[in-house]
C-alpha cells in the first residue's frame, strides 16, 4: 500500500517555519518528473518566497492572492515526454497511432501509479469497503488516517472504472455511444441520459460530448439499458451493490471514458528519441496515452 505522491511540501513549510496546512496545491505531481506547479503560501511575503533556495528546486515567481489553492483547482496539464531508445521506424508508427488518438481520443483510465507500487491499493479499498478487519490485518493495516481510507476506496472506484472501461475499448464503443449511456457535454459539463444513440452519435464524432463510465457511489447517475447493464454487471461481478458505498460516504460520479490530447505533437530529437508535446485534462493520465503509442495494455484491468 502507498500514499498518493506529489512534489512534496515538506521541505517548503520547514524551511519557511509554517504550518503544512497552509500551503496549497491544485494536484499531485509525478515525485520523478521534471515538473512545474504553481503553489499557494499563506501569508508569506512574495520576497520571503523568492529568496528561497531549496534544493532541486526553484522559485520562478511569487505574487500576492487572495485564494488558497486546492485540490481541483486546475485545469490541466501540459506534458513534455521524451521516448528514448526507440526503433528507425518510430517516427511513421508514432505518426499513425498519434493521429488516431488525436481523433478518437485516449482512454481516459487510471494509470499504474493510481494503485500504488504494489498494485494493491484497490484491493486494501474492497477491504475497507467491507469492513473486513481479519483481510486488513493481513495486509499489516491495523490504523488509517481519514485521508488514507478515502485514497484507498478512491484506487476501489478507480479500478472498477477500469474494468468499464476496458469493457468499452473491447467492445469498440470507448468513443461512441450505447443505449442508455450517461454523456457529458464537452463545453459546459452538464450531462444527460442517451435515449436516441443515432442522433446523438455525430456529436460524439465532433466532439460535443463523450460517454461518461461510473465512478461508484450511492449517489451516483447509473446508467441505463444497455450501458447501464454492463455497469451493473461489472459492479455486481465484485459482490458489490452501490449502497456499500453508503458507509463510507462515497457518493460517486461520472467520467469521461476518453479524452482529448489538445495541442499534441511530436518530433525526433536525434535518431533514437521521439518527443510528444500535448495538454491533458483535468485528472488525465498521460501514461494513458504512452500505453497506447508503446503498444501495451490499453487499460490495466484490476480485478476487485
Amino acid at each position: 500500500m502507498t500514499s498518493p505522491r506529489r512534489c512534496s511540501s515538506s521541505r517548503w513549510h520547514r524551511a519557511l517555519g509554517i504550518d503544512a496546512r497552509d500551503i496549497g496545491s491544485a494536484g499531485l505531481k509525478d515525485a520523478r518528473a521534471v515538473a512545474r506547479q504553481t503553489l499557494s503560501v499563506h501569508n508569506v511575503p512574495p520576497e520571503t518566497l523568492e529568496a528561497l533556495s531549496l534544493p532541486n528546486a526553484r522559485i520562478l515567481w511569487a505574487k500576492r492572492h487572495t485564494n488558497k489553492l486546492r485540490s481541483g483547482h486546475l485545469k490541466g496539464n501540459r506534458f513534455t515526454l521524451r521516448i528514448r531508445n526507440v526503433v528507425p521506424e518510430a517516427a511513421s508508427r508514432a505518426a499513425t497511432i498519434l493521429e488516431c488518438l488525436a481523433a478518437r481520443g485516449v482512454p481516459n483510465g487510471y494509470g499504474e501509479q493510481r494503485f500504488g507500487n504494489r498494485g494493491t491499493n484497490h484491493e486494501v479499498g474492497l477491504l475497507l469497503l467491507r469492513n473486513d478487519r481479519k483481510g486488513l490485518q493481513a495486509h499489516g493495516i491495523r490504523h488509517l488516517s481519514r485521508q488514507m481510507r478515502s485514497f484507498l476506496i478512491s484506487a476501489l472506484q478507480s479500478a472498477l472504472f477500469n474494468q468499464v472501461l476496458a469493457a468499452r475499448i473491447a467492445q469498440d464503443t470507448m468513443d461512441d455511444l450505447l443505449p442508455g449511456d450517461v454523456a457529458k457535454k464537452t463545453d459546459t459539463g452538464g450531462m444527460f441520459t442517451v435515449e436516441d444513440v443515432a442522433a446523438e452519435r455525430p456529436r460524439v464524432k465532433a466532439w460535443d460530448i463523450s460517454a461518461t463510465g461510473p465512478i461508484y457511489g450511492y449517489k451516483m447517475w447509473a446508467a441505463q439499458a444497455d450501458a447501464g447493464a454492463l455497469e451493473a454487471d461489472i459492479l455486481a461481478a465484485a459482490d458489490l451493490t452501490l449502497d456499500n458505498f453508503r458507509p463510507v460516504r462515497a457518493k460517486g460520479s461520472r467520467r469521461e471514458l476518453r479524452y482529448q490530447p489538445e495541442g499534441l505533437t511530436w518530433s525526433m530529437e536525434a535518431d533514437d528519441t521521439l518527443v510528444l508535446s500535448f495538454f491533458a485534462p483535468q485528472g488525465a493520465f498521460a501514461t494513458m496515452l504512452l500505453r497506447e503509442l508503446m503498444k501495451n495494455e490499453a487499460v490495466k484491468h484490476e480485478s476487485v
